[in-house]
């Protein structure tokens, strides 16, 4: 189910849960309005204590998994009991799932890859190669860690199968919906007719506002996903979004920095860029 009918789907299914019921969201979004991730949405209509609310994430495409291809996941809870259990619960001879308490972590590998995933589709559909596209997968795994780690996520889970390994899953497969958006979209495209090609849902596009809605609260600086939100307002031209701004105003930064805020080159560049623009 999309991440914005989440919340009215679960008053209906609420009066056929039992008293002991555990939720598992298998959703990759945030909701629009509230900014809130697929577990604090459950935790807001339900009232359901941690424990009870489960989430599982990794490099799982629908289709290959409904073919029994070999893949893993992440079975997240914050009692690493109930974690085992869900686990256990949907486990085959073709599908492991690992567990971790890590449950704002492994939320947001799912979310934030599918931004990544509409970037590479963008520059896959300008016409640029591996070069270009390794870099923003790299870069952009920095980017979902900061995000993630200042949301309280630990670094290791967006290394591991919820992070990099859906974010690989997520950018190379032609079964991706949002490398398939974002490659319409670098194609020329507009979001109506991306959408009416697709005819399916792109979580990364919804995704994108209010990602950087938080990252704006919190002071933390997203260049790969700001170009993202730039192109999809008609702000950036889609050969323009690159990994080559990474050294703006000349300067090289680290590579990630975890726990500190970025410098305010960033803030400097975007400003122009907006006032270019009006």
């Amino acid at each position: 189910m999309p991440s914005q009918s989440l919340r009215q789907n679960l008053l209906d299914i609420e009066p056929f849960l039992e008293p002991t019921s555990v939720l598992v969201s298998l959703v990759k979004g945030v909701e629009r309005t509230t900014t809130m991730r697929m577990s604090e949405v459950i935790h807001d209509t339900l009232d359901l204590e941690s424990d009870r609310i489960a989430v599982v994430s990794g490099p799982n495409i629908a289709l290959e998994i409904a073919k029994e291809q070999p893949t893993g996941a992440v079975a997240s809870c914050a009692s690493i009991e109930v974690a085992q259990e869900v686990a256990k619960a949907c486990s085959a001879p073709y599908f492991r799932t690992y567990v971790n308490t890590d449950v704002v972590g492994t939320e947001l590998g799912g979310v934030l890859k599918n931004l990544i995933a509409l970037a590479i589709g963008i520059v896959d559909g300008v016409g640029y190669g591996e070069n270009t596209k390794a870099s923003i997968i790299t870069r952009g795994l920095a980017e979902m860690t900061e995000f993630a780690v200042a949301q309280g996520g630990d670094p290791i889970t967006l290394s591991g199968l919820a992070g990099l390994g859906d974010l690989i899953a997520t950018c190379q497969s032609p079964l991706s919906r949002n490398n398939t958006a974002g490659r319409l979209i670098g194609q020329g495209y507009s979001q109506e007719e991306t959408r009416e090609q697709m005819q399916q849902t792109a979580e990364g596009i919804t995704s994108v506002a209010p990602i950087l809605e938080i990252a704006q609260a919190r002071g933390i600086v997203m260049p790969i996903v700001q170009q993202v939100g730039m192109v999809l307002d008609g702000e950036m031209e889609p050969k323009n979004l690159g990994p080559h701004l990474a050294t703006e105003d000349g300067i090289p930064r680290r590579e990630l920095v975890l726990g500190r805020n970025a410098t305010s080159g960033w803030r400097r560049w975007f400003g122009r860029r907006k006032e270019r623009t009006q």
